[in-house]
């Protein structure tokens, strides 16, 4: 048993001053007072740190020098939980984007025996493609481009949400059968690369799609006379958006006026690809190379491919380019993904009962540490000293 002391806690809902977080069994006990805090608890001052639900990253390609469509195998999702939890990242899905139907039932396999063993890391899968609109493909390999078909919606919907969470297809190349097999199978539908008008969009958010995937990238724009899919996620008030706060994929002042209109709605994905968390400067994506300069993935044709973003620099970003509180940027990163994937119960907040994955953080938004299915690991930079300790025995009341 774990009692985190001296620090702020964000729960998700409240920020807390002058309490403790417990915890046990993988999982938070309590957030009580230092007073009546188990005699047999593990004390852990934080030095004044702050303590967060884990970041949550719905759309992951790679980080740490590997790309899951490269080598779909437990190992490269080992690396890339631990580079995740650098950043703060202690649960994702890994995503697989538009590929051949082999690959595509080798990663419901891997995912499949990975969550046996590590359910509270890999969420599930997410299939962004291969059922896309070839004319918004964006860096996706054209060749694997494809319209749904009956043998495989069925082996994915027949895998169940416990392995694919996610799926991003193009609503206009979708059937309301396509949408319902996979919805019925408690399997989330998202839009994306997509060139679907307005009204496609809202019949597609009639039939059970409830996301769109980096909102404002690879989608038919807000115009004054075709409002397209960015204006249909406007409208729709219960509609999910992911969005890639990076500077490069979306502008600032887009991600401030997207926040106004869609509040709780929003979250933060990174869209991340092997750069993130690495020195290398370049990589394959879609049968094309991708260069890593300036901050920015792009190919050159000067197409943009994926991020080098990590989840803590995107929340920073939200807070001091947005303007966005951060209790407010940290739900984005925790609570509102989520909500959109209906794991709520159990992840994105700090209450009795959720599971035990946590950020800790400094007032400079520097990860100092995570809680990793209920075992804290710390963090510790070459040139300075370790910011809390762990007490060798309760402390005394």
């Amino acid at each position: 048993m774990l009692a985190l002391t001296n620090c702020t806690i964000y729960t998700g809902f409240e920020v807390l001053h002058d309490r403790a977080l417990v915890i046990a069994d993988q999982h938070v006990q309590a957030i009580t007072t230092i007073a009546t805090l188990p005699a047999d608890a593990e004390h852990v001052d934080l030095g004044g740190a702050s303590v967060a639900p884990g970041f949550i990253d719905l759309q992951l390609n790679g980080c740490g020098g590997v790309m899951f469509n490269d080598a779909i195998a437990p190992a490269t999702l080992d690396i890339m939980h631990q580079t995740n939890l650098r950043s703060g990242t202690t649960s994702f899905l890994p995503t697989l984007i538009t590929t051949s139907d082999e690959d595509m039932r080798a990663a419901m396999t891997v995912v499949q025996g990975y969550r046996r063993q590590h359910p509270h890391s890999v969420l599930g899968l997410h299939l962004e493609g291969p059922y896309l609109n070839p004319k918004r493909k964006g860096i996706h390999n054209g060749d694997y481009v494809r319209s749904p078909d009956t043998v495989m919606m069925t082996a994915i919907a027949q895998a169940g949400a416990d392995t694919v969470r996610l799926v991003t297809l193009a609503p206009e190349v979708a059937t309301a059968a396509d949408i319902a097999k996979l919805t019925q199978a408690g399997i989330v539908v998202s839009a994306g690369h997509t060139n679907a008008t307005y009204d496609q969009a809202g019949v597609g958010f009639s039939q059970g799609v409830t996301m769109v995937t980096h909102l404002f990238n690879a989608m038919s724009p807000w115009q004054s006379r075709q409002p397209g899919l960015v204006g249909a996620a406007f409208e729709h008030p219960d509609v999910y958006a992911g969005i890639i706060a990076d500077g490069h994929h979306v502008h600032f002042t887009s991600i401030a006026l997207a926040h106004k209109l869609k509040g709780d709605r929003l979250f933060l994905v990174t869209d991340a690809t092997p750069p993130a968390g690495t020195t290398m400067d370049s990589f394959i994506i879609g049968g094309q190379r991708v260069y890593y300069r300036d901050g920015k993935c792009v190919s050159a044709e000067g197409t943009l491919g994926g991020s080098a973003l990590t989840m803590i620099e995107a929340i920073a970003n939200c807070v001091h380019q947005v303007g966005i509180p951060l209790a407010e940027a940290l739900r984005m990163a925790s609570l509102y993904p989520a909500q959109a994937i209906n794991i709520a119960d159990q992840y994105g907040q700090l209450s009795p009962g959720s599971v035990a994955n946590l950020a800790i953080f400094d007032k400079a938004l520097q990860i100092l540490g995570v809680v990793d299915m209920g075992r804290l690991k710390r963090f510790q930079a070459a040139d300075h000293p370790p910011h809390f300790s762990m007490a060798t025995a309760p402390t005394p009341r």
